[in-house]
């Protein structure tokens, strides 16, 4: 009845007694205008008993509080979504006809599947719907392949989705790897591999390692994991070049492993953004030459790290760091050691202040500083931003050291002179901390078995922006104190050690050929260093090396002096390969952030500068490098990958199929859609009682009624 499976009426008192309270006031209706003084004619009396009788029941309504429940059920039908790929590895000739053949499967699953809720899609770089019409249409022209949009995309929530069909040759090459992610949705994942799944011939310049710290005129070395098959005791090439420009070119055996290491060596002459590539010369039946070659970026810095190491007297903290920094040839040391007021052992430090990059402050300042020395330091902090690290004695003086505190990780607001014997209790979520990495197989449990280091009574409060990376414990007994800290606030670094004699991790961990300590100190230098360096404009490309054909993305953020967002800053970017020149306005999407795209066609080495612009004033700039197309990663690897598309259907409950047996698979998503048909029952309740235009209404009708009484002269 009226599309409700069932209609239910329930009240709070007996059923019973509100229709035997109905007939009562019905009959009370009629016996009250039976006979009536004077009177009236039966027409009247007929509605005035009406009248009566209704509002009476509408009191019992309120009285009863009935509540009317309807129930309406929804058959959801199932949805079988299709991915197809889009992308310009399907027009890969390797004598599969990947192209037609992916046609021919479509065609045949909205032909011969029996369900109406097929939904076709393209994936590639993103993924878009595909109308039925429109399958010829289909051009492979997606720059990358991204799997793990397809389930970036899925809203099982708010779906019946019975079943999702992937369509491709299961390569990757952009995005992760979605196995993780396709198990979470709980639907089956059935695959349909397109292409020739045996092991052509080739070469292929499989990695690059390089050092994330590059110095100009420093040596540092590139090393190469070249693999191949079908070409063992071979003679390639293999060329290294800067910028394009051939540095050095070596000749390699191929090994019968079909695993080769290649060394070179790299003395970059200037800082900057350098553009860096490995080439192997081809050779005969290669099945595709896209991945004899490799291009990476490296930043180059100008020069060696100069670490002023102060500290308040000699200490074996001094020493054990200076000792760490020191296996490091990219860092340039020096020290003052402060004996009297204002003297050091090693003379003079005005020059010294001045030149240097990172400042470590072991135990300073103290009572013997003079206000001289500790003004230079806090206006290089204050003017330069140069960052440091900080450990704590008992000899610090607190009243000096406030000066210092704007630029430390904490304020102190007292030392005593008593220690306690403390050990790092690193905490949860620092396990890529890079402060704390080391060679051990769990950094993290090695860090928590330290020895114990002495701590003096203090009492700190951690400013907001900083980060705890380790608290204390005393004897294995967590404790709230903080005892590793790091501040990053723009461009303004700072790390804090509350304890001394902290060279006694040293002293544990060389037994056990640990580096852990070494690693903290030049961890320490590094993060200090070589940091996102903070600009009020920033912008970038989304990636570094594009495909031939991919959109370039940019994205960028604006703030202001007081690291305020910027949202109504017009941004705008200007790409030049020396010849071409483009130009974009990013859009502001809030927050101080701005994105937008642009496509370039030709292939090459791009530069790009940028800038912000506020009331029609430069705000900011911003520049750097890009490459687009010299490798298609599209091409790079052209055997269609049976292995991850069979474990991504396994894992979630699915099948793969070849081409060929698309029957079996149509027979499959039948079988599914049948199963999971769902039926959902939906009631509404409705309260009767409940609204206040009920008794509104009740006392309408009363004084209807009793208006009509008196124009007529009842009593």
């Amino acid at each position: 009845m009226f599309d409700f499976e069932k209609i239910n009426l329930s009240f709070s008192y007996s059923a019973v007694l509100f229709v035997l309270g109905i007939i009562i006031a019905l009959l009370y209706a009629y016996y009250v205008y039976r006979f009536t003084l004077p009177p009236v004619s039966t027409a009247k009396r007929i509605f005035l008993a009406s009248l009566r009788g209704i509002a009476l029941i509408l009191l019992l309504f309120i009285f009863f509080e009935p509540i009317l429940s309807l129930t309406k059920k929804e058959v959801s039908e199932p949805a079988n979504l299709i991915f197809i790929d889009n992308t310009k590895s399907i027009l890969i000739e390797d004598g599969t006809e990947r192209e037609k053949t992916i046609n021919e499967i479509v065609n045949e699953l909205l032909n011969k599947s029996t369900s109406s809720n097929l939904e076709l899609y393209t994936f590639g770089s993103r993924v878009e719907k595909l109308e039925r019409d429109s399958i010829s249409k289909l051009n492979f022209s997606h720059s990358s392949t991204n799997f793990s949009e397809i389930f970036n995309e899925i809203d099982l929530g708010k779906r019946n989705i019975s079943s999702i069909t992937i369509i491709s040759d299961g390569v990757i090459t952009d995005g992760s790897n979605p196995i993780y992610t396709a198990q979470q949705k709980a639907t089956p994942v059935f695959t349909v591999g397109i292409g020739d799944s045996s092991r052509k011939n080739y070469i292929k310049i499989r990695s690059v390692l390089y050092n994330d710290l590059i110095y100009a005129e420093t040596p540092t070395a590139v090393m190469s994991t070249i693999t191949n098959r079908g070409y063992a005791g071979q003679n390639i090439m293999v060329s290294f070049y800067e910028n394009d420009i051939l540095l050095e070119q070596k000749n390699m055996i191929l090994d019968e492993s079909g695993t080769n290491n290649i060394y070179f060596d790299y003395t970059p002459k200037t800082s900057g953004e350098k553009k860096l590539s490995l080439t192997v010369s081809e050779l005969k039946d290669e099945f595709t030459y896209a991945n004899n070659k490799k291009i990476f970026f490296v930043n180059v810095l100008s020069n060696k790290i100069k670490v002023l190491i102060i500290s308040g007297s000699p200490s074996a903290d001094l020493t054990f760091v200076k000792n760490s920094l020191s296996t490091d040839n990219n860092i340039s040391i020096s020290t003052l050691t402060q004996i009297r007021n204002n003297q050091f052992i090693e003379g003079g430090y005005t020059k010294k202040i001045d030149s240097a990059d990172i400042f470590f402050l072991i135990g300073f300042p103290t009572k013997e500083t003079s206000f001289e020395v500790l003004n230079l330091i806090i206006k290089k902090i204050s003017d330069k931003n140069t960052p440091f690290f900080f450990s704590l004695t008992t000899d610090i003086d607190v009243t000096k050291l406030s000066d210092l505190q704007q630029h430390l990780p904490f304020t102190i607001s007292q030392i005593d002179n008593i220690y306690q014997q403390v050990q790092p209790e690193i905490q949860i979520g620092e396990n890529n901390n890079p402060l704390i990495q080391n060679n051990a197989g769990n950094p993290i449990a090695a860090w928590n078995n330290l020895p114990p280091i002495l701590q003096p009574r203090i009492i700190i409060n951690t400013k907001p922006e900083s980060k705890i990376v380790s608290r204390i414990k005393v004897d294995n007994v967590p404790r709230p104190n903080p005892l590793i800290l790091t501040r990053s606030l723009g461009n303004k670094r700072s790390i804090a050690v509350l304890a001394n004699n902290f060279w006694r991790w040293k002293l544990q961990t060389a037994t056990r050929n640990s580096d852990l300590f070494d690693s903290f100190i030049l961890n320490s230098v590094r993060w200090l260093n070589v940091s996102d360096e903070f600009r009020k404009v920033r912008i970038q490309p989304t990636k570094k090396i594009f495909a031939s054909g991919e959109e370039i993305e940019f994205s960028a953020r604006v703030y202001d002096d007081a690291l305020n967002p910027v949202s109504n800053a017009n941004v705008s970017v200007n790409v030049t390969n020396g010849e071409d020149r483009f130009e974009i306005n990013l859009n502001s999407v809030g927050s101080g952030l701005y994105e937008g795209a642009i496509q370039i066609r030709n292939p090459g080495d791009y530069s790009f500068t940028a800038d912000a612009r506020l009331n029609g004033n430069v705000f900011g700039k911003d520049g750097g490098r890009f490459n687009i197309g010299e490798v298609d990663i599209e091409m790079l690897d052209p055997r269609m990958d049976f292995e991850f598309l069979n474990l991504l259907a396994m894992e979630t409950g699915g099948e793969y199929f070849n081409p060929e047996e698309t029957n079996t698979l149509i027979d499959e998503l039948n079988k599914i859609s049948a199963r999971a048909v769902k039926e959902k029952f939906l009631t509404s309740e409705i309260n009767l009682w409940s609204s206040e235009w009920l008794l509104i209404l009740v006392i309408l009708i009363f004084a209807m009624e009793w208006f009509i009484r008196k124009r007529s002269g009842m009593l």
